[in-house]
């Protein structure tokens, strides 16, 4: 229903309660001495049957009143009564009425009574059950005139001169057109004939102007009766009026306030809900309005203000929103996003401080005012004639979001309060989408901050891959997810690739993200293969989901996708296996892009049961891996092959940087719309040179650490590392001693020069080695915690010949030919084949 309908039908209503008022007069005795047809259809007396009788014939006795002549002097008491009483119908049923005692004022300063009634209606089924229903008359102050069948006033009330302004004094004894000469009196006069003549109920609206408001008009809704005498004719008409001004003027602001509740709170962008708010007043309540927000409100940051606060500082103001009648908004000092001055003499400052709206009905800019202090706006006020103006607070939930300014340049008619009222409520309307918004982009603001501080800020490729990424997350309206990326550095130069999405988005996802960055973190520093990682993982998220089954408002881990790959730059192989994830393109040195088959996988915490599978392969030095999310390649208006290809177009230029290709990849098609955030991860292989690698096998005895010992140092001064012959020969001491004390067979030794030293040690034992604190009388126990002291860090990982352990120990600067030809001699080529 339009807001027009909804006004049609108000008014209807109100005009179907006035004509079925039943209308009767009486004298100061309690005597009926005018009756109507309504009053005939209500309670079945005639007027020849109760004209002249006294009005208890229709009006039972109460405890309450229990004579006509207590129920008159409770009337002369109140000056009138007003509520719901009980009247007698001629049948004998008592009716319950509602009822308005009007006390009407005549020649010499006598006195009548008009009483008016209204039976209470059966409201219709699926309505709110009532008790009884009020007619408008018993609700508004009506003005009565009763007037004799010349159309000479007889009898007035006190509220009629409100309504058009003539006096009781000038009104008696007159007609309408000796009173208020001119078309309107006219056509009243013509409808008071209508009615006589017919015998009927009429209404009639028209407007007045009073005097003392010319500015301000009145629209007056008047029902003329027909009073009959005891022989049933037409004796005079009884007009009642009721100004309908306000209930006008308040259909119309509720139109303007149902029209806020859709216009309003479409979006969580809030300038434009600023720019809403503004656009909404214009013109219907003010040619110029400005909306400026607290600068955080915007952007998300900062504690937010409280209303009322003392002795700080005023909040600083941004403008949001701009509306005007004038093309252009001119009478605005300041653009939208451009801060706003706000002087402490202005109340704009008042407003601020107190929380309190301002109604300036008249605008004096004269000097001595607050204008004085602020020379733009004067200026401004001066040029455009702005005369009345009203700033509002834009408050919700206890926290100032700014103030709405209202100024009237071309309407002539000065704000009111009914103006304020309106005002305040289209505020307080936009204030909760406002904080709505205000919170959302905190919350975005939040997630957004946790997710870069989860994120590698920078990653670490080592020796082993070269590095490039982009996260991208979705617009505003879906907000930051839980996708991540990591580059772990592990041992051996070897590198772990690694991408993942959550599902949903917002900073619950966010946290979520970083609970399975950091397993996946730990787990790799386990040296686990792919497959198996994966599988922990999976248990990992499993055991998260079962500990809080009832967090139905987080968002759930399970359901997430990883991919997680292993690359070593000394066998150029890459293995790799996925948890429900897209995967990677490959792209070789030729620009020859694919996408290996690799399993799928069941997504992690789905408790489906199925292992996980690796997949390895050797990749040439040079080649290129994109590891990314499905927000990549699947978007609203592109389904996942149309990605993966425009993916692997990109990707298929070899002369172009990693970055310049993240941001190819990652460069949007206008009018794309995301549906999930971004992630891509770019890594070009390298491999190490063979002159960067040493290894030999030793046997399993006594004579291992004596040989290691001394290949190690040889080698050492080879790279010019010198410095680190001492710490190396103990660390590999300790371990190639372990080694002896546990294994059955050969044992490798491999020395790794990359960013750090490495130092491997090979057996076939499985068992793992642990770090214990020997005691005094221990002759054991020690080696570890020697080779922990000596390196920056240590560990093993199983292979399936047995397992490795090793140590790194940080380089020194090494002048740049310290790796040359002529230092390597007989060693430029020693073989790595029999270690893996």
């Amino acid at each position: 229903m339009t807001s027009n309908d909804k006004t049609a039908r108000s008014e209807h209503m109100d005009t179907c309660e006035i004509t079925d008022s039943a209308i009767a007069v009486l004298d100061d005795h309690g005597t009926v001495v005018e009756w109507t047809q309504a009053a005939e259809n209500l309670v079945g007396y005639s007027p020849r049957d109760v004209v002249g009788r006294s009005a208890a014939l229709v009006v039972p006795p109460s405890r309450e009143v229990p004579t006509i002549s207590a129920y008159v002097e409770r009337c002369r008491a109140r000056d009138g009564w007003t509520g719901t009483t009980a009247v007698r119908n001629r049948d004998g049923r008592i009716l319950n009425v509602s009822r308005r005692v009007s006390m009407l004022r005549g020649p010499g300063g006598t006195v009548r009574w008009l009483v008016s009634v209204t039976g209470i209606r059966t409201l219709a089924k699926g309505t709110v059950n009532e008790p009884m229903r009020e007619s408008l008359l018993t609700r508004a102050p009506i003005g009565i005139v009763v007037r004799d069948r010349h159309l000479r006033c007889r009898w007035v009330n006190d509220t009629m001169e409100r309504h058009d302004g003539i006096s009781r004094k000038r009104r008696l004894g007159l007609g309408p057109m000796d009173t208020q000469p001119g078309f309107e009196a006219g056509a009243i006069e013509a409808v008071m004939q209508e009615v006589m003549q017919s015998g009927t109920t009429r209404v009639h609206e028209y407007r007045a102007w009073l005097p003392s408001s010319p500015r301000r008009e009145r629209v007056l809704a008047v029902s003329f009766f027909c009073l009959k005498d005891a022989d049933g004719r037409a004796s005079g008409v009884c007009t009642i009026s009721v100004d309908v001004s306000e209930s006008r003027q308040a259909r119309e602001r509720l139109a303007i306030l149902s029209e806020a509740g859709t216009r309003l709170g479409g979006t969580l962008d809030v300038m434009q809900t600023s720019q809403e708010l503004a656009d909404l007043a214009v013109p219907i309540l003010a040619d110029y309005v400005a909306v400026d927000l607290e600068q955080s409100i915007p952007f998300g940051e900062g504690p937010p203000v409280r209303i009322g606060s003392r002795g700080g500082r005023l909040p600083q103001l941004r403008r949001a929103g701009l509306s005007s009648v004038r093309h252009g908004v001119p009478e605005s000092p300041w653009a939208r996003g451009e801060p706003v001055a706000v002087p402490a003499a202005s109340p704009f400052a008042h407003v601020l401080r107190t929380g309190k709206a301002h109604l300036e009905p008249v605008l004096d800019p004269a000097p001595g005012g607050w204008t004085d202090h602020e020379p733009a706006r004067a200026q401004k006020i001066h040029q455009y004639g702005m005369h009345s103006l009203m700033v509002v607070p834009i408050c919700a939930r206890h926290t100032l979001l700014g103030v709405a300014l209202f100024v009237r340049t071309k309407d002539p008619v000065p704000f009111q309060e009914s103006d304020l009222l309106l005002a305040e409520e289209l505020v307080s309307r936009a204030a909760l989408s406002l904080d709505n918004a205000r919170q959302y982009a905190r919350q975005h603001t939040a997630a957004l901050a946790l997710q870069r501080n989860l994120l590698p800020r920078g990653l670490r490729g080592g020796m082993a891959v070269e590095t490039a990424s982009r996260y991208l997350p979705a617009d505003m309206e879906h907000g930051v997810g839980g996708d991540w990326f990591d580059v772990i550095p592990l041992s051996g130069a070897r590198v772990a690739l690694v991408v993942g999405d959550v599902v949903g988005h917002g900073i619950n996802a966010a946290a979520s993200m970083g609970r399975l960055r950091t397993a996946v973190r730990t787990l790799a520093d386990m040296e686990l293969p792919p497959d198996e990682l994966l599988t922990h993982l999976d248990d990992t998220v499993q055991r998260l989901a079962e500990e809080d089954p009832d967090a139905a408002d987080q968002t759930p881990i399970w359901g997430a996708t990883c991919l997680y790959a292993v690359y070593d730059p000394l066998t150029r192989r890459c293995t790799m296996a996925a948890a429900g994830h897209p995967p990677p393109a490959i792209v070789d040195p030729q620009g020859r892009v694919t996408f290996p088959d690799l399993p799928t996988g069941a997504p992690l915490g789905v408790g489906l049961g199925d292992p996980f599978e690796s997949v390895e392969m050797e990749l040439p030095e040079g080649s290129l891996l994109a590891l990314y999310t499905d927000g990549l390649i699947e978007t609203r208006d592109q389904d996942i092959e149309e990605g993966m290809r425009r993916l692997g177009t990109v990707l298929a230029q070899p002369g172009r940087s990693l970055e310049d290709l993240c941001r190819l990849a990652t460069d949007r098609r206008p009018g794309q719309l995301p549906s999930d955030d971004t992630t891509l991860l770019l890594v070009r292989t390298r491999s190490l040179k063979p002159t960067q690698v040493a290894s030999w096998t030793l046997p399993s005895d006594h004579t291992a650490v004596h040989s290691a010992r001394k290949l190690a140092a040889r080698q050492l001064d080879r790279w010019g590392l010198a410095r680190l012959q001492d710490p190396t020969k103990l660390i590999v001491s300790e371990l190639v001693t372990n080694a002896v004390r546990h294994s059955t067979g050969p044992i490798g030794l491999r020395l790794i020069q990359h960013e750090a030293l490495t130092c491997e040690v090979f057996d076939n034992d499985a068992f793992s080695p642990h770090l214990r604190r020997a005691r005094s009388p221990d002759e054991n126990g020690r080696g570890l915690g020697l080779v922990a002291q000596l390196s920056r860090r240590w560990g093993y990982r199983l292979i399936p010949e047995g397992k490795v352990v090793w140590a790194e120990q940080d380089l020194p600067s090494i002048p740049s030919h310290a790796f040359g030809p002529d230092r390597l001699g007989d060693h430029q080529n020693p073989t790595i084949a029999t270690i893996r």
